[in-house]
């Protein structure tokens, strides 16, 4: 059977969610112009891994049992919205540098593994995420379609993320773009801590219908 067909709408549907901006959007743009390129990548690479967990619990059968309960979608939302809301809050708590045009550092930056768990957590957190994945397997992948090439479906979107997400980071830690940014000093980081505090509020929203 060709499953080309389909493999095109999957990562077409794919390419229209990741590149819409979002919590994930959000975070690899601080972690770009507040940490740097390789704070910002092993972030992209923690958002692209946890793709994998939607796809296994959608693989599994499990995601209709997530998006059939109410206690445990919310339980998924709020710990989203609290832990996007804690890395705002983070940044709006910036203080001012001595110099204009130098970007603070409210924390020590993130080792990879930091930078990683942190890309994974957002990702994995999202409700939106999980509404996504469970219609894409549930309605647009036909039931008909072997696990396996399912599988690779999974696979490649989340190769396909940390790649878009990478070129991001590569796009927004370039010298003239970070530049730019840093001149704003410590507003940004507070103005991405505001941003991250509605993303936060709207994670919080979100509902199963």
């Amino acid at each position: 059977m060709n499953y080309w067909p389909e493999f095109l709408l999957v990562a077409g549907a794919h390419l229209v969610a990741v590149a819409s901006p979002g919590p994930d959007f959000a975070l690899i743009l601080r972690q770009s112009i507040t940490h740097g390129r390789r704070t910002a990548v092993w972030t992209s690479i923690g958002i692209g891994t946890g793709i994998l967990v939607h796809v296994s619990y959608s693989l599994l059968g499990l995601g209709l049992l997530l998006k059939g309960s109410e206690l445990w979608f919310n339980a998924l939302k709020y710990a989203g919205a609290v832990y996007l809301a804690w890395i705002g809050v983070v940044a709006l708590r910036t203080k001012p540098a001595a110099g204009d045009g130098v970007m603070p550092t409210p924390t020590a930056t993130p080792g990879r593994h930091g930078a990683f768990v942190t890309g994974f957590l957002v990702n994995v957190l999202n409700p939106k995420a999980a509404l996504f994945f469970i219609a894409l397997f549930s309605v647009v992948i036909s039931p008909q379609t072997p696990r396996v090439v399912q599988a690779v479906y999974g696979g490649w979107m989340s190769m396909a993320t940390m790649a878009w997400f990478t070129l991001v980071s590569l796009v927004f830690t370039r010298e003239s773009v970070r530049r730019a940014f840093l001149r704003t000093g410590h507003w940004f980081e507070r103005v991405m801590g505001v941003l991250l505090l509605v993303l936060a509020a709207r994670l919080a929203l979100v509902t199963l219908h």
